[in-house]
């Protein structure tokens, strides 16, 4: 019989090792950590942040805005010297007051004519103003009652100028509870009725020939008494702005 073939030996590749040599089985080494240092070491990253640059840009832009708006309006004040308008009662007159009890209920027939005195204390400054809704009413809190409103129609105050506005109301056959209408009559007698007035309009100014923008204003003249007024009273009247800034 033949001899079977003998295999061929493989040649090992150049750099080849054997894993079941004690050689190939050392252990892979790690390569070795770079230390850890603190955070004072580090150099900081410089980096430009615009944000901050425009916040700050912002705050000093207001400033100066801010700064012109306090120097105009010290120069505006100084060079003017602007000052409110003032409302005053002129005068006062229950022509006609009647309180009649009826089987149906009480009624109140009444007429007043009040005059109303505006004043401009400017001496550089004109005030317009709008149709100013008047209204009167008698007695106070809980039996307050409405007489009429009365619409006087737009006029301009000049310089140091002062006018009188003329407001008749009536009322004819205005149905009140009884109670209120025995406290009415009995005011009215001992002449300790408190009348109120209530004049609603809009005002303007003109500063060098300017005209500048309408303001809401209600001005209230409260808790007078007749007596008051018949002896030559003139009560002053409390300005209303901006629905809660009151000027006396």
């Amino acid at each position: 019989m033949s001899e079977p073939p003998v295999k061929p030996v493989l040649q090992k590749p150049p750099g080849y090792k054997d894993p079941n040599s004690p050689a190939g089985q050392r252990r892979f080494r790690p390569p070795p950590r770079k230390p850890v240092l603190p955070p004072s070491f580090h150099p900081k990253k410089r980096k430009t942040s615009y944000g901050r640059a425009c916040c700050c840009c912002f705050c000093i832009f207001f400033l100066i805005f801010l700064l012109l708006i306090l120097i105009c309006g010290a120069v505006f004040y100084l060079w003017f010297d602007p000052k409110l308008p003032g409302f005053h009662i002129q005068s006062f007159r229950i022509s006609r007051f009647n309180v009649t009890k009826r089987p149906d209920g009480t009624y109140l027939d009444a007429r007043t004519t009040t005059r109303l005195e505006v004043k401009n204390p400017n001496g550089k400054m004109t005030y317009y103003y709008g149709d100013t809704e008047v209204e009167i009413s008698f007695g106070e809190g809980g039996y307050e009652t409405e007489l009429g409103t009365t619409t006087v129609p737009a006029f301009t105050m000049l310089e140091k100028n002062t006018r009188s506005l003329r407001v008749e109301t009536k009322a004819s056959n205005k149905l009140v509870v009884d109670e209120v209408g025995n406290k009415l009559r009995a005011r009215y007698r001992s002449k300790s009725l408190p009348v109120n007035v209530e004049a609603r309009t809009k005002v303007g100014v003109g500063v060098a020939g300017l005209k500048i923008g309408m303001v809401g204003v209600t001005v209230k003249c409260d808790g007078m008494s007749k007596k008051q007024l018949d002896g030559g009273d003139m009560p002053k009247c409390v300005i209303n702005m901006l629905k809660w800034l009151n000027i006396h």
